[in-house]
């Protein structure tokens, strides 16, 4: 979507068009930083948080009880919905050519000089055809060289019921890239009609959605409660006493699963303190009686599985519709890439999502965002585009990736940030929009309605700073604030919202005559409270209940963005360094790495070395300035 909304002729080739944003795990879109993802990819023009919001059945902010850096929203959607939505979305995109087909290999123009990258030149698909293309983006998911296991039995398949990608696989192999081996899994999914819905405690959504996209005006769908269920001793038992038969425990499956999403058996073996694990029973759709399992994802045989369900209070009657399985698949190690996701080895490649070695749908979106912008911006002769650590999660992502490589799943964590009251979910566009309107990835109504956004938060935030407490108005309208308040006669309406106990929608009735003699950009708020303003209302709130820590967070900001900006050459020798480590100049060699900030963060690079490393380009800069003076 991103390279064809600037402007490129784009080609997107699929096994199955049916099954394009099948949401083969959880039929759910965000969560803890998930969430956070989820808005950065809609403020730089990303398309999941529209579509999700158009199909959402339950929405939750999670979080809530902590600061509003840690608040993330998630939404249950409906499966069929969400895959139907999509493909009518890639459908109405200009410039966007959706093929069914399977790329099978790469065209490679031939080997220049010793040392000297390799440039894709396009894609050959399995019935022969050939298709020449100025960039190439991968993004395979869990398909390359998939394999299915469930319980003793194991087949190959991408998803369940699709083909793997082997050939591809078999060319990314013989092309050099380093890989590994990672798994993931899915619980099994259960007839609702079977189910006591009357023995579980119900679990609703917000009563005030809150939407992931800020584009937005409301969530059209009707909205659904899901239920939370645990396991019982005998539902423990039944597991210890089968463990040897899961994949993971016998030796069938070598690839590595997600640490922080394991299966209920992992779960079982890892915490075997542990009385009651918990569930949630997720509704799929509005229109069938599915029901998803959340957090009993597993690889235990059929049988076993069944008996698991059945141990459950509420479940004893359930029928299993699909049963749970792990996939293990090829992943690609990240370092292999650059910042702007570009395979540093072949030109004019990129890779994107779980081959990357990520976890989950939202990762994947914002890699392929990133991806399809720099793919469109290499076409165009342009220079890439970079998210750093201090401006974006999708930013922390890409780093921690071709830094750090990884040796499971990565998933995002609000604990991954350094800045994270500065990375929130509701200054997304503040951070990230004026990017994707320079990039072409925001329309000019879009853009209009931000740039009226940011003028309403100035002139509210002006108003707040500016205008003292009117007790008479205050008393009239918000007795039980005002008798809990004491006396803050002199104070403004911002020294006011520093109380931890005060909210800004809370004064609203006292400032509404305020905003209702306003003809400008305050008039907004005058109207009847809904979900776009009270987020706007949140966001300015924060700013002024947290300014002295985000005036912090700005400072240790442009330090960490002094050490971004020391550049490393890509063609530096770290051979010719004395004093490092041969392992520790492989390493370096191996990632290349581009600021010594960067550099930082490889596991392994020490402070000496760092030092050390700074003093070389010092030099180097010496001596190109020497030979530059000499010139002249």
């Amino acid at each position: 979507m991103a390279a064809a909304r600037m402007g490129l002729r784009t080609a997107l080739f699929s096994f199955n068009l049916d099954l394009i944003a099948q949401m083969s795990c959880n039929p759910a879109i965000g969560g803890i930083a998930k969430g956070h993802l989820v808005r950065e990819v809609d403020a730089l023009g990303g398309i999941m948080g529209e579509v999700a919001d158009a199909v959402g059945i339950q929405f939750r902010l999670l979080n809530t009880s902590r600061g509003p850096a840690v608040w993330s929203p998630r939404a249950q959607c409906d499966k069929r919905q969400y895959r139907v939505k999509m493909r009518q979305v890639l459908e109405s995109q200009a410039n966007l050519h959706i093929k069914q087909a399977e790329v099978v290999d790469l065209l490679l123009d031939e080997p220049g000089e010793e040392g000297a990258a390799r440039t894709t030149r396009g894609v050959r698909l399995r019935d022969g055809r050939t298709v020449l293309a100025g960039a190439v983006v991968i993004t395979t998911g869990t398909f390359l060289n998939g394999l299915i296991h469930c319980g003793e039995e194991h087949y190959p398949a991408g998803r369940s019921g699709e083909p793997p990608s082997v050939l591809l696989g078999e060319t990314l192999k013989r092309l050099g890239l380093r890989g590994c081996r990672l798994k993931t899994g899915t619980p099994p999914r259960l007839d609702g009609r079977s189910i006591d819905w009357s023995r579980f405690a119900e679990q609703p959504g917000d009563a005030d959605p809150t939407p992931f996209s800020f584009r937005t005006v409301e969530l059209p769908q009707k909205q659904i409660s899901c239920h939370i269920a645990y396991t019982t001793p005998e539902t423990l038992r039944i597991i210890r006493e089968n463990v040897g038969r899961s994949p993971m425990y016998s030796g069938q499956i070598q690839g590595i699963g997600p640490r922080y999403c394991p299966s209920i058996e992992d779960k079982v073996v890892r915490f075997p303190d542990k009385e009651q694990h918990q569930f949630f029973l997720e509704p799929e759709g509005l229109d069938t009686n599915e029901v998803y399992v959340n957090g009993m994802s597993t690889s235990l045989p059929m049988e076993v599985q069944w008996e698991v369900v059945r141990s459950i209070p509420g479940l004893e009657k359930a029928e299993m519709l699909r049963p749970g399985y792990a996939i293990e698949y090829d992943a690609i190690d990240p370092t292999e890439l650059d910042r702007s996701l570009a395979v540093k080895q072949i030109g004019r490649l990129y890779l994107a999502g779980q081959i990357n070695g990520t976890s989950g749908y939202e990762e994947a979106a914002c890699q392929g965002l990133m991806a399809g912008i720099n793919a469109a911006l290499l076409v165009r002769g342009e220079a890439p585009f970079t998210l750093d650590r201090t401006e974006a999660y999708t930013g922390i992502l890409i780093d921690d990736l071709i830094s750090k490589g990884t040796n499971e799943p990565y998933r995002m964590f609000t604990s991954r940030a350094e800045f994270r009251l500065h990375l929130r979910i509701d200054n997304a566009d503040r951070r990230l929009t004026p990017y994707g309107h320079r990039l072409g990835l925001i329309s000019a109504g879009a853009w209009q309605d931000y740039e009226q956004k940011q003028a309403r938060a100035v002139a509210l935030e002006k108003l707040l700073a500016t205008r003292k407490v009117n007790l008479a108005q205050l008393n009239e309208r918000l007795p039980e604030v005002a008798s809990a308040l004491g006396n803050v006669a002199g104070q403004t309406y911002a020294q006011l919202l520093k109380r931890p106990e005060i909210t800004l929608e809370m004064l609203l009735p006292a400032l509404r005559p305020e905003f209702e003699a306003h003809n400008g950009e305050l008039a907004f708020f005058s109207a009847a409270v809904n979900a776009r303003m009270r987020n706007e209302l949140k966001s300015v709130e924060t700013e002024i209940k947290y300014a002295g820590y985000l005036d912090q967070q700005r400072k240790a900001i442009e330090k960490l963005k002094k050490a971004e900006q020391r550049a490393i050459p890509a063609d530096f020798a770290y051979a010719g360094i004395s004093g490092l480590s041969r392992e520790m100049q492989e390493t370096l060699a191996r990632v290349r790495p581009q600021t010594l900030g960067q550099a930082s963060r490889i596991p392994g690079v020490t402070p000496a070395a760092l030092s050390l490393l700074h003093v070389y380009l010092e030099v180097g800069d010496k001596r190109k300035a020497a030979a530059a003076g000499i010139r002249g």
